[in-house]
């Protein structure tokens, strides 16, 4: 595969991701992975508050990391000074140089449309904001012949008003004016009042000038507004070139259920008045959850076609990309991933219902070679708190659902002034170089590009489908809380998600419209104790059922329906294994598999998720023996089917079929030598002393709050003999697993207690050998040793964090008094320092 100094055209790269190219081996790709696959970070502009210098300095830091680009994202201010208003000709001059720059240095740039998250600011209007429906509730005395209405706010107006003695029996009374005329009656009775109303949402952590409502997704103005506004705005920064994508982030327009032309968009999608039905909405009647099912449907529809379809029609215009999180509030479905060009998800537990499988299922169903992954949220739950192997443990749970392209989060922009480590966003991991590990992040960064590379491969291959119970979510929507996504996890269980998994499974999730899609080849749909589904869609069922496929109800099959073959969910992982051949055998819970399928050659990547060795007697649907690759150091290994040793958080990547290059296996006998003696230290530029003993640097009180790099070194004498022995694996031990506490979920951080605290890079005569940043801690120096004296220097660096714990905590009070409370930083009170250094003494062994 040809490197290119630009990203190349979608066309081309769906060519690129979609097959093994021609000229070179699937390992060669391996090893030499495109620059396509490079990560990508989230880079954050506060304020904003930027400087032209500090721009161009990082950008050229991300590539030097082994960034591949990034994604400007421009947020609340950290300075009380200095900041200029959003989409101001300072501002739009700055992504100009940004952009410009990327260019120069051959990195991808996309930008989020807006500041802050959701859309909005202050063009929204009253009238374009995201709305609700509310009841209000007004006592109706007897005798009474009439009742006011009450006065209403920008942006509201009244729906429908309806006269009772309770919900259930009121009727609509027609118009719905300011007062209305009632018949008298000896009873008590309520006027029951449907008010549409701004949510009163506001844009969150937006930067100064982006303040504002959020839009109402499915008003085709409020779209409109945002696009001509913010949008247009921002595309003239791109004079040297449009940006590879641009980005709208998760749905998170809480509260929104109803839009201005809700009641006529209803009647003409469903064929039947809601308006007399509007108060099942907020009171239970016999027929709400049809009634609530009707509504969201429409909902999903509008947001589809007025803004997903809109938004990313207008960015082909401006020569760009539209990259979406579709899912969220208010409800978009599974199948809405296919009207956006670049999909991408987040949710680091890979044996729960998430978001990031929604969104890969969606690409494989649909065709769409990538699905990039918002990766690192929060991890460890406080800036600078993550480690290398922090990052490797959730990105591993990542490529278990799918992924295969990273979007770190993040890398905040950060000027001099702000003095060490510097700025930081209130929740997210620290990808810049403020951050003293930094010096194995191109290593990091080489891993997840080889393995977004590969995993690109080929088609994905999945034997099992999971219906979502669209119409029960949908049916099951609150006033003010209506999402298919978000209903999902109740009904997707933990235990339903184990049982495929376990039984060594592959799933992708499927909807009703989704089911005839191309991708659609799975060989048993599982139906997970779905309530309700359309006639139609059980016309598609059915007829998989007749072409061969086999389908599951779980614990109960669907009211109305024919019986097909229903089981306990408990019982499900044996029922599968009687209907398909098992993927992968001899997994445990904590190791999960990827399978690609390519025209020559089946690939498997194999994860260790958990802090403990295991050692697995697996076993291929794909084939009895092949090869094992390292993706840590891109080796290739014979492997003839015997049980797999998996370090904790280790993942292997297992080939059968063409793509063979490893060399004849050979065993040597164990050997080992303590390196236990005649080290010495050094921190930072200081001389080097003897070292007393291994262990935390932060034992010592002076030291304590040293964040930065500490350089052991010692000379090692080889004999032609030990050489010849393969005597060159330094191993560093291998850790102590921690107790994870059961309110955590996987990938949330590696509970592991390492020797390497936090990563090391290894020298070996003067030249760099490598790095060791995860787990197995060990690199093998074979390349780099000779007969005789070998001086070995293993610069340690750890987090930033001990630092920190030195420093009073920042005062945001005149921050905070000047633009009011836009964040809150997470757990970054009471810090303690970290272990640091070398917990042990390394040892030189031969490799098994």
């Amino acid at each position: 595969m040809r490197k290119s100094a630009f990203w190349p055209s979608l066309a081309l790269a769906i060519g690129l991701y979609a097959a093994t190219a021609q000229s070179e081996s699937l390992y060669e790709g391996f090893t030499t992975p495109a620059d396509e696959a490079r990560p990508m970070v989230r880079w954050w502009w506060f304020g904003p508050n930027v400087d032209d210098a500090e721009l161009v300095r990082e950008i050229k830091a991300m590539k030097q990391g082994g960034f591949g680009g990034f994604e400007l994202a421009t947020l609340y201010p950290l300075t009380v000074d200095g900041n200029v208003p959003y989409l101001s000709d300072r501002h739009i001059e700055a992504v100009r140089l940004a952009n410009e720059t990327a260019r120069t240095e051959g990195l991808r740039v996309d930008i989020t449309l807006g500041s802050g998250w959701p859309f909005g600011g202050p063009h929204i209007t009253p009238e374009l904001a995201s709305s609700r429906v509310k009841l209000i509730k007004l006592p109706l005395p007897a005798r009474t012949t009439s009742v006011s209405l009450p006065d209403l706010n920008p942006g509201e107006r009244i729906v429908a008003s309806f006269i009772g003695t309770d919900a259930q029996t009121a009727e609509l009374v027609e118009p719905a004016t300011k007062d209305v005329a009632v018949c008298a009656t000896p009873d008590e009775r309520t006027v029951f009042i449907v008010l549409q109303t701004p949510t009163g949402q506001q844009v969150k952590r937006a930067s100064v000038g982006g303040e504002g409502y959020v839009l109402d997704h499915m008003n085709p103005a409020s779209v409109n507004a945002h696009l001509s506004t913010v949008g247009d705005r921002l595309m003239t920064a791109f004079s040297a070139g449009p940006p590879y994508a641009v980005f709208s982030d998760s749905l998170e327009a809480y509260g929104t259920d109803w839009t201005g032309d809700m009641l006529s968009e209803f009647q003409k999608r469903r064929g039947y008045d809601l308006k007399p039905h509007l108060l099942k909405w907020f009171e239970d009647a016999p027929d709400s959850a049809a009634i609530r099912r009707d509504w969201g449907l429409t909902l999903a529809e509008l947001v589809e076609e007025r803004y997903l379809t809109p938004v990313n029609d207008w960015a082909k215009t401006k020569g760009t990309r539209f990259r979406s999180q579709t899912y969220g509030h208010p409800p978009v479905r599974l199948s809405s991933v296919r009207l956006t060009d670049l999909a991408e998800g987040e949710g680091a537990d890979w044996r729960i219902f998430s978001r990031l499988r929604w969104i890969s299922s969606a690409n494989h169903l649909y065709g769409k070679p990538v699905t990039s992954a918002e990766a690192w949220t929060w991890l460890h739950q406080g800036a600078f708190q993550a480690a290398p192997i922090d990052i490797k443990s959730e990105a591993d749970t990542l490529m278990l659902q799918g992924a295969n392209q990273f979007i770190a989060h993040g890398w905040p922009y950060s000027p001099p002034e702000a003095g060490e480590p510097g700025w930081a966003m209130y929740a997210a991991a620290v990808f810049n170089d403020h951050n003293p590990w930094w010096i194995v992040m191109p290593d990091i960064n080489l891993y997840l590009q080889r393995m977004s590379w590969l995993l690109r491969q080929g088609e994905p291959v999945a034997d099992v489908a999971i219906y979502l119970p669209q119409d029960d979510a949908l049916g099951a929507s609150k006033p003010g809380n209506v999402s298919i996504d978000g209903q999902l996890g109740r009904r997707i269980s933990r235990t339903l998600t184990a049982q495929i998994l376990d039984a060594g499974f592959s799933f992708d999730y499927v909807d009703d419209q989704a089911l005839s899609a191309p991708g659609f080849r799975h060989k048993v749909l599982i139906l997970p104790k779905v309530t309700s589904i359309n006639p139609q869609t059980f016309k598609q069922i059915e007829a998989f059922e007749k072409a061969g496929g086999a389908v599951i109800a779980v614990d109960q099959a669907p009211t109305g329906a024919r019986v097909f073959n229903t089981i306990p969910e408990s019982d499900l992982s044996a029922k599968l294994v009687t209907l398909t051949t098992p993927d992968v055998i001899g997994l445990t819970p904590e190791v999960g598999f990827v399978h690609r399928k390519l025209n020559d050659s089946d690939l498997y990547f194999v994860a260790n998720t958990g802090n403990r060795a295991v050692t697995l007697p697996l076993k291929f649907r794909a084939g009895s023996s092949g090869q094992w690759w390292n993706p840590i150091d891109a080796t290739a290994h014979i492997w003839g089917g015997e049980p797999v040793t998996l370090a904790p958080y280790e993942s292997r990547l297992f080939v059968f079929g063409a793509a063979d290059k490893a060399g004849p296996a050979k065993r040597t006998p164990p050997q080992r030598r303590p390196l236990d003696g005649g080290w010495s230290i050094a921190f930072g530029d200081q001389p080097a002393k003897p070292l007393a003993t291994f262990g935390s640097w932060t034992d010592d009180p002076a030291k304590a709050h040293y964040s930065g790099i500490v350089t052991y070194s010692r000379t090692v004498k080889l004999t032609p003999a030990d050489l010849a022995a393969g005597l060159t694996r330094l191993s560093f031990g291998e850790g102590t697993p921690e107790s994870i506490p059961s309110d955590r979920r996987t990938g949330s951080q590696a509970w592991l207690s390492a020797p390497v605290r936090d990563a090391a890079e290894v020298f070996v005569n003067g030249k760099r050998a490598g790095a060791v940043w995860t787990s197995p801690f060990f690199i093998d120096l074979k390349p780099h040793l000779t007969a005789g004296n070998n001086r070995i220097e293993i610069r340690v660096a750890n987090t930033a964090i001990n630092t920190l714990s030195g420093q009073p905590p920042a005062n945001y009070s005149a921050l905070t008094a000047k633009y009011g409370e836009r964040f809150t930083p997470q757990n970054m009170n009471n810090l303690k320092p970290l272990p640091s250094g070398l917990m042990q003494a390394p040892v030189l062994e031969t490799a098994p």
